[in-house]
């Protein structure tokens, strides 16, 4: 019988040799996974006998990872701004770098937020969370994805202010808000073969690519959200660190007056902010 420290350095080995980033990381997650025990805690139990059903769990989560799916779907969650929320297959696994929008978005009062694609629910959510007196609507064209965005809205008690519905852009979006956000498909369809096997074989596509050039989806953001916001409503979209000049172009030639890119911690351009033209 082995010790958890001694299964977990060769889990690790095993996912360094199936070329998985920073493995002993993740073995450690799926360790205290598997033991029911928190992350920080795991080193208490390395020296103890492994379990035998905690061993199969692991060793079950551990082969999973191998091939790939992503942690947040092994364990069902991911941290997000403070606040973990419950991920699935059918979302996209919320980025640390979206947390640049959720700071943008933060730095200027807002009463009403429509979230464009809204996935996990993770900005609209935390935007209503950190937002105690705003609601917000978010929508998305994947019945699944609005089912887990109410059950994280749920879970993490803003249902009260929050309205969940399937729509296709704003197809089936009335009213005005205050601010309209989006982290929306923005891979090219030429780039897809190139991303990790975790976003490209275990993440929904449809939040990944528009199947075309990734520009799609600003275009029809562009191009409509001046009929659904406020007076002095701003949008902010996440982009690709590369699609920093494309998208600023497409929200001038919509008609604009203010267009602003913002950065990431690393410094790379990742929200295009738009008020509304005068």
């Amino acid at each position: 019988m082995s010790t958890a420290g001694e299964a977990m350095a060769a889990a690790a080995s095993r996912l360094r040799a199936a070329g998985v980033p920073d493995p002993a990381r993740d073995a450690r997650l799926l360790l205290a996974h598997a033991a029911s025990v928190d992350a920080s805690r795991v080193t208490l139990i390395a020296p103890e006998e492994i379990a035998p059903e905690i061993a199969e769990r692991f060793e079950t989560l551990i082969a999973l990872r191998a091939i790939r799916v992503p942690v947040s779907q092994l364990v069902g969650s991911r941290a997000f701004y403070g606040r973990d929320f419950r991920i699935s297959r059918h979302v996209l696994d919320p980025r640390p770098e979206t947390e640049t929008l959720i700071e943008l978005a933060l730095s200027q009062p807002f009463e009403t937020v429509l979230d464009l694609g809204t996935g996990s629910g993770c900005i609209l959510v935390t935007l209503l969370a950190e937002q105690p007196g705003a609601r917000g609507v978010g929508v998305d064209l994947s019945e699944d994805a609005c089912l887990q965005a109410s059950a994280n809205a749920v879970l993490l008690g803003v249902q009260g202010r929050a309205e969940i519905y399937q729509s296709n852009w704003f197809d089936k979006v009335g009213g005005r808000y205050d601010l309209i956000v989006a982290n929306p498909p923005y891979l090219a369809a030429s780039e897809m073969a190139g991303i990790a096997p975790e976003l490209r074989d275990h993440e929904p596509q449809m939040a990944l690519t528009d199947g075309l050039d990734g520009l799609s989806a600003y275009r029809i953001i562009a191009a409509q959200a001046q009929g659904f916001l406020t007076e002095n409503g701003r949008v902010m979209v996440e982009i690709g660190w590369q699609q920093g000049q494309a998208v600023c172009d497409i929200f001038h030639r919509s008609g604009w007056a203010q267009v602003d890119l913002a950065e990431d911690l690393d410094g790379r351009p990742r929200v295009v902010c738009a008020g509304q033209p005068a």
